[in-house]
C-alpha cells in the first residue's frame, strides 16, 4: 500500500488554474524528485499536501486512509487540518527560521507546543521536555552542526541554516519529508553541503518529496521522477526513464532547454 495518494489534486487562485487534476503515489521509503520550469505547480502542490493551501478539489490519503476530500466536510475543519499537518514535515527554500531562537531552540519549539496537548504532559513534563531536548540534539548532530547548537541564525552560513530547518522537520517525525528547492537561496559552493544531507537520508529510506531544479541529483538520488508543466503531471517515472527516455513531447523539450 501507497503511503501517500493523491488524487484529482485541484488548486485555483481567483481565474488562474494552478492544479489541473494532480494524480500519483508514493511508497514508503521513496525519494520522488519533482521537476519542471517555474510557474508549473510544484510549490503550489508542496503547499496543498503540508495544507499551508487548501485544494479546491481532490483527496489525498496516508496509508490508505483519506485525510483530505474536498467534497467531505468531515476533512476540512481547522483542527482536523492541524492534525494533518504533522504527516508532513517541510523545508522551505528560504529556511524561515525564526531568528530569535538558537538552532536547538528552533528545532525543540514546535515539538514542545506539540507535547503540551498530551494527557501525561504535567505529570511527566520533565521527562518529556528532556526527550524533546535528547532528540533535538541527536538530530542536529545528524546535520552535522553539534558544535552550533547555541548559535542564532544570523550566525550561521546559509547551508548551516538550512541544516537546521532539515532537524525542525524531522523533528516532528513526519511520514514524509518535503523539499521545496532545499538549494536555490544557497550559493554553489554551500549547495553540495546540503544535498548530501538529503542523499544520506535517501540512504535510510527517508520518504521524502523533493523539488528541484538540479536535474544531477533528481537523477542520482530519486527513486521515481515527476515532470510538471502548466499544473499538470505530464511524465513520471524512473529517473533512467524521465530523463534518459522521456516519452512526452514537453519533458523533451524542458530537459532539452535545461541542458543547454
Amino acid at each position: 500500500m501507497p503511503v501517500l495518494e493523491v488524487i484529482n489534486l485541484q488548486k485555483n487562485f481567483g481565474n488562474l488554474e494552478v492544479l489541473k487534476g494532480i494524480d500519483f503515489s508514493l511508497e514508503k521509503g521513496e525519494a520522488l524528485s519533482i521537476i519542471g520550469s517555474s510557474g508549473s505547480g510544484k510549490t503550489t502542490l508542496l503547499r496543498c499536501l503540508n495544507f499551508l493551501e487548501r485544494p479546491d478539489a481532490g483527496r489525498i490519503l496516508i496509508n490508505g486512509e483519506t485525510i483530505f476530500d474536498a467534497d467531505d466536510p468531515s476533512t476540512l475543519s481547522e483542527s482536523e487540518i492541524r492534525k494533518k499537518r504533522l504527516h508532513f514535515g517541510l523545508v522551505f527554500q528560504d529556511f524561515n527560521l525564526f531568528p530569535q531562537y538558537t538552532a536547538l531552540q528552533n528545532v525543540i519549539l514546535a515539538p514542545e507546543l506539540l507535547a503540551r496537548s498530551r494527557a501525561d504532559y504535567n505529570s511527566n513534563k520533565k521527562a518529556i521536555l528532556n526527550e524533546i531536548d535528547n532528540e533535538a540534539r541527536r538530530l542536529l548532530a545528524q546535520m552535522g552542526l553539534t558544535d552550533k547548537l547555541g548559535y542564532y541564525p544570523h550566525q550561521l552560513s546559509g547551508g548551516q541554516k538550512q541544516r537546521v530547518a532539515i532537524a525542525r522537520a524531522l523533528a516532528m517525525g513526519p511520514d514524509i519529508l518535503c523539499f521545496d528547492e532545499p538549494t536555490s537561496a544557497l550559493d554553489p559552493e554551500l549547495t553540495g553541503e546540503v544535498l548530501k544531507v538529503i542523499r544520506s537520508l535517501a540512504d535510510k529510506n527517508t520518504t521524502m518529496i523533493i523539488v528541484t531544479h538540479e536535474m544531477q541529483f533528481a537523477r542520482e538520488l530519486s527513486n521515481r521522477v515527476i515532470f510538471m508543466d502548466d499544473g499538470l503531471v505530464v511524465e513520471q517515472g524512473s529517473p533512467k526513464e524521465v530523463f534518459g527516455n522521456p516519452k512526452e513531447e514537453r519533458t523533451k523539450q524542458f530537459l532539452s532547454r535545461y541542458n543547454n
